[in-house]
C-alpha cells in the first residue's frame, strides 16, 4: 500500500504530494494511480458508501513527484479547471543533474529525457 502525504484538505479540494513512478490517472497498464489512491483515502477516512467523486483537474508526468490538486466537488472542479485555462495555476519542474552546472543561477530550458530504465 502507498502512503499518501496529504498537504491540504477541505470540503472542496484535496492537495497531495504525488509519488514518483505512480500514474496521475489510470491507464491500460492496471498500475496504481493517484486518482484511485486519493479516492480510496477519502472513502476510508469518511466511511463513504458507493463511488467517491474526485475531479482530476491536472496531471503530472508519471516519473515526477510533486503537488497535485484534486477537486472534491463538481463545482470546485469547474472553478479549478477555469483557473488552469486562465493560466492562474503554474507548474514548476526542478531537476537533478548528473554533472555540476557552472551557472549557479538562472533558468535551464530543455526537453525532458524519457528513460524507461529510471524513475
Amino acid at each position: 500500500m502507498y502512503n499518501l502525504n496529504i498537504i491540504y484538505e477541505d470540503n472542496h479540494i484535496i492537495v497531495v504530494d504525488k509519488i514518483a513512478g505512480v500514474l496521475s490517472q489510470s491507464d491500460d497498464s492496471n498500475d496504481m494511480d493517484m486518482l484511485t489512491l486519493v479516492k480510496r483515502y477519502i472513502k476510508e477516512k469518511y466511511n463513504k458508501p458507493g463511488e467517491v467523486f474526485l475531479g482530476l483537474v491536472h496531471r503530472l508526468d508519471t516519473v515526477t513527484s510533486g503537488v497535485m490538486v484534486f477537486a472534491r466537488t463538481s463545482k470546485s472542479a469547474s472553478r479549478l479547471s477555469e483557473q488552469i485555462r486562465q493560466n492562474n495555476m503554474k507548474k514548476t519542474y526542478l531537476a537533478v543533474f548528473e554533472e555540476e552546472i557552472k551557472q549557479k543561477r538562472g533558468n535551464y530550458t530543455d526537453y525532458l529525457l524519457k528513460d524507461s530504465k529510471k524513475i
